[in-house]
């Protein structure tokens, strides 16, 4: 895939078609303005970056805010930011907090625990009168097999990515942070359509993996699929 930035320079991207997903391998900061909108934005920006257990953080903010600019994230109709209590003030004002209740914790990637009990997503999906947050209590019950199965060190339970998938309305959902792929596979379980954008190389191949296996999965209530198609564009 080609595009252009405000220069007129040509900026070329990695894209591959799995079924109903487009994944494209680039910074979606560049990528983002070459997107149509979108019905949905559920993604798990990068945040705390730098921040290590049992130092004293006084000086030094959990979140860079040159890090997350998230007007060009508008591009949805809905949206779902994991680590939003931290972007909080570059947000506008929701009363649809997602939280995430995680414990008891049992997610090992290599070394440490996760310490936080629970995480929180800032969102603008509507909900009913005077409900000001929505909970998913499962830790990392559901789905073990899966969710052991860890590929990156930020990674989230398939079925934490089905929940706020589901709250949606939309049928198209983009990711610009896809990491190793768990929004797209949840949408892949739903029957949603995805776009998913990743600046790690190594990551993406770990999601166009999991989205296919996705894919590839049957469900009792859809018709046959066709045969699986993948592109590569390099332009």
């Amino acid at each position: 895939m080609a595009a252009e930035n405000g220069g007129g320079a040509e900026m070329t991207f990695r894209e591959e078609i799995i079924g109903d997903a487009r994944l494209i391998l680039g910074d979606c900061r560049e990528v983002l303005p070459t997107l149509p909108r979108v019905d949905a934005v559920v993604t798990d920006p990068p945040y705390g970056i730098g921040w290590k257990p049992r130092v004293r953080h006084q000086d030094q903010p959990w979140v860079d805010d040159r890090q997350f600019d998230p007007t060009p994230f508008r591009i949805g109709k809905e949206h779902v930011f994991f680590g939003g209590n931290y972007f909080a003030h570059l947000l506008p004002p929701t009363e649809a907090w997602f939280i995430w209740l995680k414990r008891p914790v049992t997610h090992d990637f290599d070394r440490a625990t996760s310490y936080a009990p629970c995480e929180m997503a800032w969102s603008d999906v509507a909900c009913k009168q005077r409900v000001k947050s929505l909970v998913w209590d499962g830790g990392m019950r559901a789905g073990a097999d899966e969710n052991r199965t860890f590929c990156h060190p930020s990674q989230k339970p398939i079925e934490v990515m089905q929940w706020c998938v589901e709250a949606t309305a939309g049928r198209l959902v983009l990711d610009p942070f896809m990491g190793s792929g768990t929004t797209g596979v949840a949408c892949m379980k739903l029957g949603r359509k995805f776009v998913g954008i990743e600046i790690e190389p190594s990551y993406f191949d770990t999601a166009r993996r999991r989205i296919e296996e996705a894919w590839k999965q049957p469900r009792l209530f859809e018709e046959p699929r066709p045969k699986i198609t993948q592109e590569a564009l390099d332009l």
